[in-house]
């Protein structure tokens, strides 16, 4: 299968080398933002063909998908270019930066019947499926939920330490991720939710410090807190504090409160981008299609307006 790449910057450089392991699919053209940078992926990875324009790369011949690793404030417009032009899409998260922009997206992804599934990689993840597996067959009541994801993000730096031309968004991409699996471990699309967040940083023009509350129809409530301030390397941890046992989830290791390991089976990124394309190939939808987690994207809104009230 044929593909379009479109971005070069951290995530294009995480998604390229997932894609080694997977046979049968080569990218073929580079949609690219900085000319230089461009060059200068295509020639490390042996792709024939780039340009900064990504109509052109989605036109080479034969092109079937895209993987959308652009910046967060283009996903929405070009996921429904691409399904547009019939391709099937793999977006980075967030799909959209606002709940409009996600709804289009859904609408565009159930129009077009294209394969459109949104990068919600935690979902599989060996450490949290074993987490879900474990509250399905009641192995785990749970409590709470007790979550953190710390930066130091006070420039436009990717994390590669390489400038960005656009600003990152603490709720709507980083706490996506959080918003996701609360929702697939708890399947509760109501959930009561509110949150706070500290001041508008003076050049970014974003908070750089939020906290989040959630609390299910079954009583499991869910603590979160996420900084751009934390000063130190990038952290993202879960505690998940049940009736039998508590169990702690890091950079895909699984423990228990004994700090014994817990075994569990490979995921990530590798798994995910192999369910884009075992989804195209089998003509149906992906665990994470845009349309089936826009009910994250309608909580995230909900927090959003907290956050604004």
């Amino acid at each position: 299968m044929k593909i379009c790449l479109a971005g070069e910057g951290a995530q294009g450089t995480t998604h390229i080398e997932a894609l080694q392991g997977i046979s049968g699919v080569e990218v073929v053209t580079l949609a690219g933002g900085v000319e230089a940078d461009t060059a200068a992926f295509a020639r490390k990875w042996n792709i024939p063909h780039f340009s900064l324009d990504l109509v052109e790369c989605l036109e080479q011949p034969n092109v079937e998908a895209v993987i959308l690793t652009t910046p967060n404030q283009i996903h929405a417009d070009q996921t429904e270019l691409s399904l547009e032009m019939g391709k099937h899409v793999l977006v980075e998260l967030p799909m959209g930066l606002t709940i409009e922009e996600s709804r289009r997206v859904a609408a565009a992804e159930k129009k077009s019947g294209l394969v459109c599934m949104v990068c919600h990689t935690s979902r599989y993840s060996g450490a949290f499926r074993e987490v879900r597996r474990r509250l399905r067959s009641s192995e785990l009541d749970l409590h709470h939920i007790v979550q953190e994801t710390f930066f130091f993000r006070r420039t436009n730096e990717n994390r590669f330490g390489k400038p960005r031309t656009w600003t990152d968004e603490l709720l709507w991409h980083q706490a996506c991720h959080t918003i996701d699996m609360v929702y697939w471990l708890l399947e509760d699309p109501d959930i009561e939710v509110w949150g706070q967040a500290g001041p508008d940083h003076k050049q970014l023009g974003i908070p750089m410090d939020i906290t989040i509350g959630m609390r299910s129809k079954s009583g499991v409530i869910v603590s979160a807190a996420m900084s751009f301030n934390n000063h130190g390397p990038i952290q993202s941890r879960w505690r998940f504090i049940g009736e039998q046992q508590t169990l702690l989830a890091s950079w895909g290791q699984l423990t228990d409160h004994e700090g014994s390991e817990i075994k569990v089976d490979e995921g990530g990124i590798d798994v995910q981008n192999a369910e884009f394309f075992d989804a195209i190939r089998e003509g149906r939808q992906p665990l994470t299609s845009c349309s089936a987690c826009l009910p994250v994207m309608e909580i995230i809104d909900r927090i959003q307006c907290s956050l604004d009230n």
